[in-house]
C-alpha cells in the first residue's frame, strides 16, 4: 500500500505535489495552533469555574457561620454538603434540601476528610455517579465544619467542543482553498519552467543531423522571480551553446566536404597526368625511342608533384590529431641562422625576385623543430615569389620583442584583394583561381604555414601596408608545449 503511494505521487506533476506538500505543512500548522487554542480555552474556562466556586463557598461560607444554614444561596444544579469533622471523621449534616447533595456522596466525604487532614483548600474533577463531571471544591468554614461544593463541567466541555467543530470546520475549509488556489498560484509561478519543458520537447523534433540545423527556440519571459529567471538564463546560455556547437559542426561538415572534394580534384589532375604519360611513354617504347625518355621525365615529375601533394596532406592530417602523435621534434635552435638558410635558398631558386634581409639580433635561440620552421619559411618565401611579377623585392627579418619572436616576410606586389584576405589560410584556396597548378601550386603552403606555427604555440598573421604583403610569424621565446618533460 505504502508502496503504491509513494509510485502514484512521483507520478504527480510538481504542482500538484508542491500544493499536497502546502496543504500537509498547514494542516500540522492547523493542528498545533488548534490544540494550543483548545487547551488554553479549557484551562482558561476551569479558572473561571474554580473562581466562581470560591466567590459562592465564601458567601455561603458566611451564611452557615452566621445562621447554620445557606439560606438560599444555591446555583443550579450545583450540589452542597456540610461535614462536622470535629472529631477526625467526617460527619454529613442533614441537607436543607434533599437535592443539595448527590446520590452517591463517597467522592464528597473523601475530599471533606482531605481538607480537614491538610487544613487548606482542595480542588478536584470528579465523576458522580448519575450526574456526570462535576469541579468539586472543599474549604473550612469555621473550626470543625467544612464546606463541599461541585459545579457542574457541561458547559466547559459543550463550550470546548463546539471550539473544536468551529476550528475542525474553519481548518478544513481553510485547508480546501488553500490546495485548490495555492495549486492555481503554484501552477501560474511553474509556467515558465512548463514553457521551458516545451520548448525543450520542441527542440526534440529538430533534426540535429542536417549540417544546417540550428535551434532558433528560446526560453521567452521575465515571470517566476530570481531563481526561474537564472534557470531560464543558463537554459537559453545552454541552447546558444549547442547552438554553435552545431553551427562549427555544419562548418567543419563544409569545410570537410571541401577539403574532400579540393584533394580529390589536386589528386586526379596529377593521376591523370601520370596516366596520360604512361601511355606516351609505353607508346614512344614502341614506336618513337627518342621521345622515351622525355615521356618518363614528365611521368616522374608528376608522380613527385603528387607525392608533396600528399606529404602535405598527410602533414596537415597529424597536426589535426596533434593531441595524440604531435609530427614535431623540438631542439634548441637558431632563429636568425634558420632565416639567413631560408634566404640563401630563395636567392638561388628565385633570382629574379631581389631578397634583402633586414637587420635584427645577430642570434635569437629557441626550442623549436627546425626543419619544419624552416618549411614555414620556404613556404612564405615562395609564395611571395609565386604571386608577385618578377623584379618584386621580397624582405625577410627577424624582430625580438619581450617574451616573443617575430619573423615578417614581405613583398611589394600588388596585395591581396581584401575579399580574399579571410581565406588565404584555407585549404586549397587560391587567390588567383585563373593561376594553373603548374605555377600556383596546390593551394596548402598557407594552411601547412599557419597548422605548423600554431603547434608550435605561435601565430601567423597577414596584413596590407601600403605597397606590401606582410606576413608575421610569432612564436613563444619559450613554448611550454615544447618544452623538455
Amino acid at each position: 500500500m505504502i508502496g503504491r503511494l509513494r509510485r502514484t505521487y512521483r507520478r504527480m506533476r510538481l504542482g500538484t505535489r508542491l500544493a499536497l506538500g502546502l496543504g500537509v505543512l498547514s494542516l500540522v500548522v492547523f493542528a498545533v495552533v488548534g490544540t494550543a487554542l483548545t487547551t488554553y480555552m479549557r484551562d482558561y474556562l476551569s479558572a473561571q469555574l474554580n473562581d466562581q466556586l470560591k466567590l459562592a463557598q465564601m458567601a455561603q461560607s458566611k451564611s452557615i457561620a452566621d445562621t447554620g444554614t445557606l439560606q438560599g444561596k444555591r446555583y443550579y444544579r450545583w450540589y452542597y454538603a456540610v461535614y462536622d469533622v470535629s472529631d477526625g471523621a467526617p460527619v454529613l449534616r442533614t441537607p436543607e434540601n434533599a437535592g443539595d447533595v448527590p446520590t452517591d456522596i463517597d467522592e464528597f466525604t473523601s475530599l471533606a476528610g482531605a481538607q480537614a487532614a491538610s487544613g487548606s483548600e482542595l480542588v478536584r474533577t470528579e465523576h458522580l455517579r448519575g450526574a456526570g463531571v462535576y469541579r468539586l471544591r472543599a474549604c473550612e468554614v469555621e473550626p470543625g465544619v467544612v464546606l463541599v461544593s461541585a459545579a457542574p463541567m457541561d458547559d466547559i466541555d459543550d463550550t470546548v467542543q463546539q471550539l473544536i467543530t468551529i476550528q475542525v470546520v474553519t481548518f478544513v475549509l481553510a485547508l480546501l482553498a488553500l490546495v485548490i488556489f495555492g495549486r492555481r498560484m503554484l501552477r501560474r509561478g511553474l509556467k515558465p519552467l512548463s514553457d521551458m519543458a516545451s520548448t525543450a520537447h520542441g527542440i526534440t523534433s529538430h533534426d540535429l543531423t542536417e549540417s544546417a540545423a540550428r535551434l532558433s527556440l528560446r526560453a521567452d519571459g521575465r515571470d517566476g522571480g530570481a531563481e526561474v529567471d537564472e534557470l531560464r538564463t543558463a537554459f537559453n546560455t545552454m541552447l546558444e551553446h549547442i547552438d554553435d556547437s552545431l553551427a562549427v559542426r555544419a562548418e567543419a561538415e563544409q569545410r570537410l566536404r571541401r577539403f574532400v572534394a579540393d584533394a580529390s580534384h589536386e589528386l586526379r589532375t596529377p593521376l591523370m597526368s601520370v596516366r596520360g604519360y604512361a601511355d606516351l611513354f609505353q607508346y614512344a617504347a614502341a614506336n618513337a625511342p627518342e621521345e622515351r625518355d622525355k615521356h618518363l621525365a614528365r611521368l616522374r615529375a608528376e608522380a613527385a608533384r603528387m607525392g608533396v601533394l600528399l606529404d602535405d596532406l598527410l602533414l596537415l592530417a597529424r597536426l589535426d590529431a596533434a593531441e595524440v602523435e604531435t609530427p614535431l621534434r623540438p631542439a634548441e635552435a637558431d632563429l636568425v641562422q634558420l632565416v639567413e638558410h631560408a634566404a640563401d635558398a630563395f636567392r638561388a631558386s628565385h633570382p629574379d625576385h631581389p631578397l634583402t634581409v633586414t637587420p635584427g639580433p645577430r642570434t635569437l635561440r629557441l626550442r623549436l623543430d627546425a626543419q619544419r620552421i624552416r618549411q614555414v619559411l620556404d613556404n612564405l618565401l615562395t609564395n611571395a615569389a609565386v604571386h608577385t611579377p618578377a623584379g618584386t623585392e621580397v624582405t625577410v627579418g627577424v624582430l625580438a620583442e619581450p617574451g616573443r619572436a617575430l619573423v615578417r616576410v614581405a613583398d611589394a606586389g600588388p596585395g591581396i584583394p581584401p575579399a580574399d584576405r579571410a581565406r588565404v589560410f584555407d585549404r586549397f584556396y587560391r587567390v588567383d583561381k585563373a593561376r594553373s597548378r603548374d605555377r600556383g601550386g596546390s593551394g596548402l603552403g598557407l594552411a601547412v604555414a599557419r597548422s605548423l606555427v600554431r603547434a608550435h604555440g605561435g601565430t601567423i598573421e597577414l596584413s596590407d601596408e601600403p605597397g606590401a604583403t606582410v606576413f608575421t610569424v610569432t612564436l613563444a621565446l619559450t613554448p611550454p608545449s615544447l618544452m623538455e618533460p
